[in-house]
């Protein structure tokens, strides 16, 4: 008897299926020296459906990619390899099939064999129930991501602060992010899939890492094929007690969420203002630019003066090594005369994820938070804490 190569998975798919299947999840699978199999995506064909998945432990993705399955198998096959290969095939059927440790990949004239490995090592990704879901336009969800996203802290000393808190209402979702130097915050609307329990208010809060966030803005910036345009999907929540799925057309994200207890960030918003600017966005990021050249290395300090009856804004800077520089704007000022010096990083970061043109700007002191939003956009909060001098 000859002994006969076992039988793996065998499937058919477009190339641009797979690229794009394979340009949602392989960016999660990284260089992994401890765990090497997190480095590859596993191809899971069954039930008629074919998923790629792949996964760093923290955050799992799974795209369903269309296409025909011959024999139903797993396997998974280095992430890189199998996306730069398929990404250099021409535009037409792609066949996969399983032998022994190989994965072949065959389409018109091009034939290629990758080392693979057997799917056992592979971690599961955990099930989230997915009876009770919020949904939400992925438009939305999108910028919303993306408004408050980069206020979160880069290093993870305060676990919380690394992520975003989610505050889930009955028709709400609002998203905050701070490092406790500025804060965004953005309110969008959500529906809920089953009625609301009558007279409950209450809220539901979680705290969604950042990473996360920024793997689901991309998944929601890739291109996405014309079915989910057509059927005008929502993006979907779920919330298990530490994880949290998001769906969206073919593609899932599920993430764990990060435990703690996340600052009352609302105590410091001032509900009120001794001096309020309107001034246009561009003109003021032109001006704190400038300004930015001549602050002092490290402090990144500019100074914003308010003269109160003047109509102006002075934004100006100083710096032994530099230099300094003056800009005088013209803005509507309301008001006690008044002035605060901020980190310019952190006012342009803010200032660039604003849409309006003009800006509304309302301070009570050079000692407490100022706060900026758009014009006639109640959903958008953005705060920066003060350089004391």
């Amino acid at each position: 008897m000859t002994n006969q190569t076992p039988m793996g998975l065998k499937i058919f798919s477009l190339q641009e299926n797979l690229k794009q299947g394979l340009a949602l999840v392989s960016h999660v699978s990284g260089k992994n020296v401890n765990l090497p199999i997190l480095n590859n995506i596993l191809i899971k064909a069954e039930q008629g459906k074919i998923k790629l998945i792949a996964t760093n432990l923290e955050i799992g993705v799974i795209s369903t990619v269309r296409g025909k399955i011959e024999r139903e198998g797993l396997f998974t096959v280095n992430a890189k390899i199998i996306s730069d290969c398929v990404n250099l095939l021409p535009n037409k059927k792609i066949g996969l099939e399983q032998r022994a440790d190989d994965l072949l990949v065959d389409c018109d004239n091009y034939q290629a064999k990758a080392k693979g490995q057997s799917a056992e090592e592979f971690p599961l990704i955990p099930e989230v129930d997915r009876k009770n879901y919020f949904s939400a336009e992925p438009e939305e969800v999108k910028k919303a991501i993306a408004q408050v996203i980069f206020a979160a802290a880069a290093s993870e000393t305060r676990l919380e602060l690394s992520g975003a808190l989610f505050i889930f209402s009955q028709t709400n979702l609002i998203m905050a992010a701070t490092d406790s130097y500025r804060l965004a915050e953005k309110k969008i609307s959500v529906k809920f899939n089953q009625p609301w329990p009558a007279g409950d208010e209450t809220e539901k809060r979680i705290i969604v890492p950042a990473k996360t966030l920024q793997e689901l803005l991309r998944i929601l910036s890739v291109n996405l094929d014309d079915e989910v345009e057509e059927k005008k999907t929502e993006v979907k929540f779920y919330i298990s007690e530490n994880q949290i799925l998001f769906t969206y057309g073919l593609t899932e994200l599920v993430s764990r969420l990060i435990e703690g207890q996340y600052p009352d960030y609302q105590q410091i918003i001032p509900n009120n203002s001794k001096t309020k600017i309107s001034i246009d966005r561009q003109e003021l990021i032109r001006a704190v630019k400038m300004a930015s050249l001549f602050s002092k290395t490290g402090i990144n300090d500019v100074n914003l003066d308010f003269p109160a009856g003047k109509n102006q804004v002075v934004v100006s800077s100083v710096s032994g090594q530099t230099g300094e520089n003056i800009t005088n704007l013209a803005a509507r000022v309301s008001g006690d005369d008044n002035s605060i010096v901020v980190n310019y990083r952190y006012l342009l970061e803010g200032l660039s994820n604003m849409e309006k043109e003009i800006v509304k700007i309302e301070i009570i002191d050079s000692n407490t938070p100022c706060i900026i939003k758009p014009e006639q956009d109640e959903s958008y909060l953005y705060i920066i804490m003060p350089i004391k001098q």
